[in-house]
């Protein structure tokens, strides 16, 4: 059980740690905000090693259960990469954890919500796509505007990614248009899970921290791994009968066993 202090929002590292983001925690849930809202969120090289500094902290402290990543400000959650920078410099580096240090990220088996404060433009709708659960604010707009640009959101695995979690359909007109849409249709087709005014989005999203943290953290390990893998098998058979340690290492937890002594005795689980 966590004591009184770790139950305070505090800031996880010197603030000279963290140029580009902010990074805090509260109880068992770690807050990752970008901090650019001069440049809309927009990320640049340093920013991105910042945050899959950020994420790398999150996945190695076992007390840290969901991570939650928006953007500073009410105008941008993030609008993909800098691209004044990129002129600049002729380059945009990525970790290899990939976009915002997140989107390569395949082996982290906890939770990542995306809290979508305002416009998700390119890579920050591929930060919204590599989260588990998304909720935006009334306002938000997404868009892949690559197109447009003579490129195509492949740097994040925006496409890879549209293709396997949207209806093709809506996938194609997503990135082929480089239109914006509002966010009532973003959950309409399946890019967000719930939209709310400004104002409530840290309370929905605290909604959806509180409930997965009340699961057992092997079992929530386990139940993403499942999700996430067994949707990349060839067809059904193969998905039921894949290896997935994750869930071995749930059915012969401790946790596994009180789950179920618990509720023999109908009482709350430990």
């Amino acid at each position: 059980m966590l004591d009184n202090a770790r139950n305070l929002l505090f800031v996880w590292l010197p603030m000279e740690e963290f140029r580009h983001c902010r990074v805090t925690r509260l109880g068992a849930v770690m807050t990752v905000t970008i901090d650019r809202p001069a440049a809309l969120n927009a990320l640049h090289p340093p920013a991105h090693l910042e945050l899959s500094r950020a994420f790398d902290l999150f996945a190695a402290d076992p007390d840290l259960r969901v991570a939650v990543v928006t953007g500073a400000g009410s105008r941008a959650f993030c609008v993909g990469t800098d691209l004044k920078v990129r002129a600049q410099t002729g380059r945009d580096d990525h970790p290899p954890t990939g976009f915002a240090g997140l989107t390569h990220r395949l082996d982290l088996l906890k939770p990542v919500i995306a809290a979508v404060n305002g416009l998700a433009l390119g890579g920050g709708v591929e930060i919204v796509l590599a989260a588990d659960l998304a909720v935006a604010a009334e306002h938000a707009e997404f868009g892949l505007p690559e197109a447009r640009a003579g490129l195509a959101a492949i740097g994040g695995g925006g496409l890879q990614r549209l293709a396997r979690q949207l209806p093709l359909k809506q996938a194609m007109a997503l990135a082929l248009t480089g239109r914006r849409i509002k966010a009532d249709e973003a959950e309409r087709i399946g890019l967000v899970n719930a939209v709310v005014p400004a104002e409530k989005l840290d309370d929905a999203v605290r909604a959806f921290c509180d409930d997965i943290v009340a699961g057992a953290p092997l079992a929530i390990a386990a139940t993403k791994q499942v999700l996430t893998q067994s949707r990349d098998r060839p067809g059904l058979a193969a998905a039921l009968h894949a290896n997935y340690p994750a869930a071995e290492r749930m059915l012969a937890s401790e946790d596994a066993r009180e789950g179920i002594d618990a509720f023999i005795a109908k009482r709350k689980p430990t």
